[in-house]
């Protein structure tokens, strides 16, 4: 099981691509695998033949846990590291059996009536033996434990008859309407009033799981302040208008206002490079690189590729790479180290309708940005006349560990600047 996250632990493999025996290339997708953040394709590291599919769809697993076994022409898949210790627990009940079929022999013709019993009590310590040698996978058996299937009633679909946790589920299912139909409706008398409005109970994705824990993590330790500005949209309306009236080029996408915050954000992080850091522990820890996180809604929850050193990077470079991360993504197509790390990150609901929010801070980031939509508006002119404008609003989440009012307070003044004079964008 490949490490996908920097905080992924397990992985689920969700499906296989490739069936066993089939050949496979370097690159090419060869299963889906639900990490801690994302349900991502995992590409084959090297060319040769599936041999070996140790861990079924539906199976969880611990990183560095074998999942499959891609070998050269004529080469073989080693046989798996856990048959030596399923093979060393019934050496116990083997070495039990010796000492009770020795009172058996010696009292075999005296009291046949005593055979009966004797015989009786090894058969059960055989029963124990022959559990302990079910191949089954920890999860499985751990889950049958919880949900009181025997593992000897379970026929496995894994490797070698290896019993898999789908293969428990599968058989908890089979025999689950019996005890519903023994339990006494009694015996849960506040259960259909407190649950008599419930739709649906959906489990948690593990992505969702981790958004939960690191919600938790970010405004729990650490100490939230916010800073909201409101920004003059109508220049920067007017240079979008100006480039789309340009043609932007045939063959090019389109720049929109969100390439343009985002570059901002980026050049005024340095101008104020105080803003681009993080806690850590003892020290604050100052990046040379301005790494932008951007956010993406995907189905199950959220993501938030990288751009590296995005400071290097003009507004159409930007542009660029914001579509292609979002649109890898979407599609499950991203490779781990791009959505890892990040020194701060731009959150914008401004094209799903939402005039301002406040984001979480993703740690150990020091700060985010919320971009509000921008709405038009009356507004007051120079010369106090009331006339038509662009407004936009932006709040800055901050960790104030590393971060204090002024400095947010500075950050975001230069963010105003060169979003009210975006032609300092294009140079």
């Amino acid at each position: 099981m490949p490490k996908l996250s920097d905080t992924m632990t397990e992985g689920t493999l969700v499906s296989w691509k490739k069936k066993k025996g089939d050949k496979v290339s370097a690159g090419e997708v060869i299963a889906e695998i639900e990490t801690d953040k994302a349900t991502m394709e995992w590409e084959s590291p090297e060319d040769g033949t599936l041999t070996e599919i140790y861990v079924e769809e539906g199976g969880k697993v611990n990183v560095g846990d074998k999942i499959g076994f891609i070998g050269g022409e004529g080469e073989e898949a080693p046989k798996k590291e856990e048959a030596p210790k399923e093979e060393e627990k019934p050496k116990e009940p083997k070495a039990e059996e010796k000492k009770e079929k020795k009172p058996q022999a010696e009292t075999e013709k005296p009291v046949p009536a005593e055979k009966k019993e004797k015989e009786a009590a090894p058969v059960a310590k055989i029963d124990n033996g022959e559990e302990a040698r079910i191949k089954a996978s920890p999860v499985a058996r751990r889950v049958a434990a919880e949900l009181g299937v025997d593992l000897a009633s379970v026929k496995g679909t894994g490797p070698d008859g290896r019993v898999t946790e789908t293969d428990v589920r599968a058989a908890a299912k089979t025999k689950g309407p019996a005890p519903a139909q023994k339990t006494p409706a009694a015996a849960k008398p506040s259960a259909p009033s407190v649950k008599a409005g419930e739709g649906a109970r959906i489990q948690l994705s593990g992505m969702r799981k981790v958004i939960a824990q690191r919600l938790v993590e970010s405004l729990g330790p650490v100490p939230h302040f916010y800073l909201t500005i409101e920004i003059n949209a109508t220049p920067l309306m007017a240079a979008r208008e100006e480039l789309k009236s340009a043609g932007e080029g045939a063959d090019t996408a389109k720049i929109t206002v969100n390439d343009f915050v985002l570059k901002a954000a980026v050049q005024a992080a340095v101008k104020v490079p105080r803003i681009n850091a993080s806690f850590d522990g003892d020290a604050f820890v100052q990046y040379a690189d301005v790494d932008l996180g951007i956010a993406v809604a995907i189905e199950d929850g959220l993501l938030t590729p990288v751009i590296r050193a995005a400071q290097n990077k003009s507004l159409r470079e930007i542009s660029e790479q914001v579509k292609d991360l979002a649109s890898r993504a979407r599609n499950k197509r991203m490779k781990p180290e791009e959505f890892q790390g990040g020194t701060f990150t731009v959150s914008n609901l401004g094209g799903m309708g939402i005039d301002s929010f406040s984001a979480v801070i993703n740690p150990p980031q020091g700060f985010i940005l919320a971009v509000g939509k921008v709405t038009k508006m009356p507004v007051i002119d120079d010369s106090d006349q009331i006339v038509p404008g662009h407004r936009m609003s932006i709040t800055m989440s901050c960790d104030h560990r590393v971060i204090d009012g002024a400095l947010g307070a500075e950050y975001l003044k230069e963010l105003r600047h060169l979003l009210e004079n975006p032609a300092l964008l294009l140079v």
